[in-house]
């Protein structure tokens, strides 16, 4: 029985430690083999190894002043709440993969339903957000 508590201790550590110390990337660390099944929300360690699947845009979705004080590195900006936002998303090439986030996981959401009713066949998001993102050890840049 102690044996089992220790084993849940240690992972437990390794998970934490996991997370504080700054893994979750956009840039390093590893790389999905396939992207996700379209319509996914995803944890911020499968999203940074999801993002860096080749050929995949990482678009936040948040309005250009929350983009400007801290987004994740590569992310393009098209505000989901924007008027237009779908003028927008119509350009973009429907079958490549798309990673979409926002502060805490609504918009982004209502971004990949919107993405998905265009016909878009790879978009998946960020589950709890750039917050979750943060809170994983992720790091955001600004500009």
């Amino acid at each position: 029985m102690r044996t089992g508590v220790a084993a849940a201790l240690l992972a437990a550590a390794l998970l934490m430690g996991g997370c504080a110390d700054g893994t979750v990337s956009t840039t390093s660390g590893p790389t999905a083999v396939t992207a996700p099944t379209s319509g996914s929300s995803l944890s911020p360690a499968e999203f940074a190894a999801a993002a860096k699947v080749s050929g995949t845009t990482i678009i936040d979705v948040r309005t250009s002043a929350e983009f400007a004080a801290g987004h994740l590195a590569g992310a393009v900006n098209i505000d989901v709440q924007a008027a237009t936002f779908a003028q927008k998303i119509a350009a973009l090439d429907h079958s490549k993969n798309y990673a979409v986030y926002c502060h805490s996981g609504n918009r982004s959401q209502a971004a990949k339903a919107s993405m998905q009713r265009a016909g878009f066949a790879h978009v998946f998001d960020l589950a709890g957000g750039i917050q979750a993102w943060q809170s994983a050890g992720g790091d955001v840049v600004t500009g």
